[in-house]
């Protein structure tokens, strides 16, 4: 399958739309690390198992996904773990801004406070010091994608967020989905 880049204008469409959704957004963290079920996921999403199959399927279907060698399962049933290829990393287009917002805050829903670790910050700079910051920030964030997960490690998730601050009379009114 041809890199993001490389891919015709309706390939890129097509995976484009496979990560509009914050549900495959979470289906691909869940399976970042290790192999997981439908049933697993199923699961741990709160969704219906045949519903969520779809997502799989769009995901595989897109080379975000891949299955695994299938298993037996408890009762001997075949079960297919996914995986994530990390192909999501840098791709969906130039829409994919709030599907990441709503990706995020699905995550966090219900965590204690304590286990969020929050910092925010306020800035006035001019367009090479932005520019400075968000390379430093990609640069941090490319580091540690392409480092191998630690073996004793627990899976944790990182948003970084840049965005200009605009009175209200010069923002966009929201699309609806």
């Amino acid at each position: 399958m041809a890199a993001w880049e490389d891919a015709d204008d309706a390939e890129q469409e097509r995976r484009s739309r496979a990560l509009a959704s914050p549900l495959r957004m979470r289906i691909l963290r869940l399976c970042l690390h290790e192999p997981r079920t439908n049933k697993e996921l199923a699961v741990e999403l709160g969704v219906n198992p045949g519903t969520l199959l779809h997502h799989i399927r769009t995901l595989v279907d897109t080379g975000f996904l891949c299955a695994e060698e299938p298993r037996r399962g408890a009762r001997g049933a075949r079960e297919v773990p996914y995986l994530a290829t990390r192909r999501s990393w840098n791709s969906g287009g130039d829409d994919i801004s709030q599907t990441l917002v709503e990706t995020f805050l699905q995550e966090i829903e219900g965590l204690p406070p304590q286990q969020l670790h929050i910092v925010r910050l306020g800035l006035k700079l001019n367009a090479a010091s932005r520019s400075e910051l968000l390379d430093r920030f990609q640069d941090l964030f490319e580091e540690y994608k392409d480092r191998p997960a630690d073996a004793d490690g627990e899976p944790l998730s990182l948003m970084f967020v840049e965005h200009p601050e605009l009175p209200r009379s010069e923002r966009q009114r929201p699309q609806s989905r």
